[in-house]
């Protein structure tokens, strides 16, 4: 999954091109996938919008399929984990969904990216990778980030918060079982055993929820499964065309995107707070990149689980 260097053994030019833009539509996408989840969560009980998102996310998943080779990318030699991934990426997905139907979609999203401070402090316990000082620093601050957004203890606290954290943690789980699989395991059986295995898992709950969509809205729910599969496409092909400490930068524009669809949709205004924290968590992240990137030079690029996926 990483980049194939040119002769001089960094990724030519164009391909590095390829990857910004990539980054670019993927992080577009998943801020419209998101509005359409709180959007359709005002209606519908965020299970069904889980559900329907991989049904009809199906499609684009299909079509890597088929680019890829056909069924012969499916192959692996770990059901079970792609089993737990594909659980743990359920929860991840439903939390975040409960969490955008209370907040700004804005604030909502600069808690999420708190994902990435998880992996790096999980990755010691989970998988024996060392966290240096440096590392370790950089993820309090990160969190502290994130108690600025989450404002505890203030008028400005909601509980859904806490709910967008746990879905962070979820993401962070499911990279954290990615790295383990990448090395065996191909990016079209990663997505379809996902997208498979999480929709199973909600299918065990919708029907005790289930609300039949009016067909205005039935089109939303099949633009949130094509959009969000096709922007999990995108991420693949940013971080299997440019290194992670070029594609990482362009991840945090989904904020602009976040707070320009909440103001022109729901007229919402993030508060200050929310801007610094989200500075803050942006920053600590782009370090822990900038740090793990110059550790191992070498590693293929794992892309990290899209928090909206």
């Amino acid at each position: 999954m990483s980049a194939e260097p040119a002769p001089g053994g960094a990724p030519a030019a164009d391909r590095i091109g390829l990857g910004i833009a990539s980054i670019m539509a993927a992080v577009f996408f998943f801020a419209i996938s998101d509005a359409l989840a709180k959007w359709l969560g005002q209606t519908y009980e965020p299970v069904q919008i889980v559900f329907l998102r991989y049904v009809f996310g199906m499609i684009p998943v299909a079509l890597l399929v088929w680019h890829g080779g056909g069924l012969a990318v499916l192959r692996t030699r770990r059901p079970v984990m792609h089993g737990l991934r594909a659980l743990v990426i359920f929860a991840a997905l439903l939390l975040l969904f409960t969490g955008l139907r209370r907040l700004p979609l804005a604030e909502a999203i600069s808690v999420a990216f708190t994902a990435p401070l998880f992996v790096t402090a999980l990755s010691g316990p989970l998988l024996g990778e060392p966290v240096r000082p440096r590392r370790w620093a950089a993820v309090l601050v990160g969190f502290l980030g994130a108690l600025v957004v989450i404002r505890p203890g203030t008028g400005g606290f909601q509980f859904a918060s806490l709910i967008v954290l746990a879905s962070a943690l979820c993401f962070a789980l499911s990279a954290l079982l990615t790295r383990r699989m990448a090395r065996t395991e191909t990016s079209a059986a990663l997505l379809t055993y996902t997208t498979l295995g999480a929709g199973l898992a909600s299918l065990t709950i919708v029907p005790f929820v289930w609300q039949t969509p009016a067909p205005d809205d039935l089109w939303l729910f099949v633009a949130i499964g094509l959009i969000g599969g096709t922007a999990a496409y995108f991420v693949i092909q940013a971080y299997s065309n440019a290194p992670p400490a070029i594609v990482a930068p362009f991840d945090y524009t989904a904020l602009i995107w976040a707070a320009l669809i909440g103001w022109i949709v729901w007229q919402e205004r993030p508060e200050p707070a929310v801007w610094l924290g989200a500075a803050i968590i942006a920053a600590s992240g782009l370090y822990i990149t900038h740090r793990e990137t110059r550790a191992k030079p070498d590693d293929g690029a794992v892309p990290p689980e899209p928090k909206a996926n």
